[in-house]
């Protein structure tokens, strides 16, 4: 539930935000909207999956639904273009420290051989939050006002923060806070057994970018904008593609704690580059949901099983560090895609197909990467 109401505050208001920057004279820089968000999340993770093996999971959970709570009531305050990318960055400490305490929070209360299943109950809840949050902050936006829909955004996080507050600690031998726990090491950047998911997750999330960065403005070529029902918004796709990978995620869980993460890797990553083309493509609202539907499926066999297998290669004592690496991966293919669509688009409808094509290709990198990973894995136990 914490996770629920934490993805419906932050999810809720980008939709809105590309709008939200045109008013204030930056459509240009809409690629920034969600890179520089990125840019912070990923550059706190090493801090955050240090501070989650050290203090504690909880803790970092609620610094990081206290940042979205503290935001929601400056955006609306915000009038020039500076202020408002200035926001954006402290606004990635959210996503920065919530989900790495999260995760490795889910991977202590259960066991190894239910992980999958577990991650994908998790992530089930917090995907919920995420497709509510994109529709009705769109409707709060479009019934009433975007300062409206900042203030809901608020009030979902003190939400999460109170239910937080309840939960008991997981992790054993806590250290008190201190200073030192803020300078990082070389060697407490990455984890190491986490680069294969960090590799899969990369080439697969930079199509989340091109999502956040310019599904919007196909919304509006294709005259979602226009409709009468204040439900059939910009917003809306995230809702569909998201509700898609809802039906898959638990299922899918099941299927990798009982035949392997990498099958199920695999055929997200088909349904990752399918999906992408769809969208690209698409010369109607029908086709629009279609490749929104196919993401989403991709989205929701993906997502769970990659921190599955990240929990399964790393040591107990280094799972925040873990996490974080598979975060960090996440946070960098977001980015990148962010930035990259937001150039290759340039406000041109004629875009699209390349656009989001760089998405699908991305995704067939990956398909060759675990192949590839798998036959290095047969010829070495052949040899031996």
């Amino acid at each position: 539930m914490s996770s629920f109401l934490f993805f419906a505050s932050f999810n809720m208001i980008i939709p809105e935000l590309p709008a939200y920057l045109t008013k204030l004279g930056g459509e240009d820089y809409k690629g920034f909207i969600i890179s520089l968000f990125t840019l912070t999340a990923g550059l706190s993770r090493p801090f955050s999956g240090k501070l989650t093996d050290k203090i504690g999971r909880i803790p970092v959970m609620v610094f990081g639904a206290s940042v979205c709570f503290a935001l929601g009531f400056i955006y609306p305050f915000v009038t020039t273009i500076f202020g408002f990318f200035a926001l954006r960055l402290v606004h990635g400490f959210s996503t920065g420290f919530k989900p790495t305490g999260t995760v490795a929070y889910v991977a202590d209360i259960v066991p190894a051989t239910k992980r999958g299943e577990a991650m994908g109950l998790s992530s089930f809840f917090g995907t919920i939050g995420m497709a509510t949050g994109a529709t009705i902050g769109s409707a709060i936006a479009k019934s009433y006002s975007t300062d409206v829909m900042f203030g809901v955004s608020s009030a979902f996080a003190i939400l999460s923060i109170i239910i937080l507050a309840g939960m008991k600690e997981t992790l054993e031998n806590r250290e008190k806070f201190k200073l030192s726990h803020l300078s990082i090491s070389k060697n407490e950047i990455f984890e190491k057994s986490a680069i294969p998911p960090s590799i899969v997750m990369f080439l697969t999330i930079f199509s989340f970018g091109i999502i956040l960065t310019v599904i919007p403005d196909f919304g509006v070529h294709l005259g979602l904008d226009k409709s009468e029902s204040a439900w059939l918004n910009k917003g809306t796709f995230m809702t569909v593609f998201i509700f898609a990978s809802l039906i898959v995620r638990i299922f899918a869980g099941k299927i990798s704690d009982k035949f392997g993460r990498e099958p199920v890797l695999k055929l997200a990553a088909v349904l990752y580059a399918i999906g992408m083309l769809t969208v690209g493509f698409a010369d109607s609202i029908a086709m629009f949901f279609t490749g929104a539907v196919i993401y989403g499926l991709a989205v929701g066999m993906n997502s769970p099983t990659l921190f599955a297998w990240t929990a399964d290669l790393s040591a107990d004592e280094n799972r925040g560090k873990a996490m974080a690496t598979t975060f960090i991966a996440l946070e960098a293919g977001i980015m990148l895609g962010a930035i990259l669509s937001g150039w290759t688009f340039s406000n041109n409808p004629e875009n699209f197909p390349i656009t989001f094509g760089m998405g699908a290709g991305l995704a067939v990198f990956a398909l060759i990467y675990l192949i590839s990973r798998r036959k290095k894995i047969s010829t070495s136990l052949g040899h031996e």
